[in-house]
């Protein structure tokens, strides 16, 4: 457990101090991790971070990660374990991938991960964050006990289309 915990600090820290939209960790034995952009939604209820690959004809989701936000007091600087459950039932931290022309495919429960948003923009405004996460070893579609670890920076966070943004 120290390993797996040590090995996420490391790579949090390795790609904060890369590129503003990078994603690394083990996953990228499964598929590239190449980003060509990033989108950032939110609203009261989720915050959803979605990194894209532009392959041609296709658009890549690379990954998209959607937390569960409507009992977090989203701020600057705001810490968000991302394992475990928003409430009873319920998922904190869903993750997929779906590349273009192909079915979306799932993640298993994220063991062990938490995100730390940096700027957090309402509609029309910056947000940036990091992440990293590990994976249940069973579960999902695909990435089972593999990690992922990214950082985001967009100039504009969108509105979810749930409702206004605080």
């Amino acid at each position: 457990m120290r390993k797996l915990v040590s090995m996420l600090a490391l790579g949090a820290a390795l790609t904060g101090c890369g590129a503003d939209n990078a994603l690394s960790g083990s996953v990228s034995e499964l598929f590239p991790l190449t980003v060509s952009s990033v989108e950032v939604l939110r609203n009261d209820y989720a915050f959803q971070v979605t990194y894209y690959a532009n392959r041609g004809t296709f658009l890549d989701v690379v990954a998209r990660i959607v937390v569960s936000t409507k009992d977090i007091e989203m701020k600057r600087g705001v810490f968000i374990k991302l394992d475990g459950e928003s409430e009873k039932g319920h998922q904190r931290t869903s993750v997929a991938h779906a590349p273009g022309g192909e079915a979306v495919r799932t993640f298993p429960n994220v063991k062990l991960g938490d995100m730390v948003i940096s700027e957090l923009g309402v509609e029309g405004l910056p947000s940036k964050g990091n992440f990293s996460m590990s994976f249940e070893a069973t579960g999902g579609d695909l990435g089972q006990g593999r990690t992922l670890v990214g950082t985001f920076s967009v100039p504009k966070t969108k509105d979810a289309g749930y409702g206004p943004l605080p």
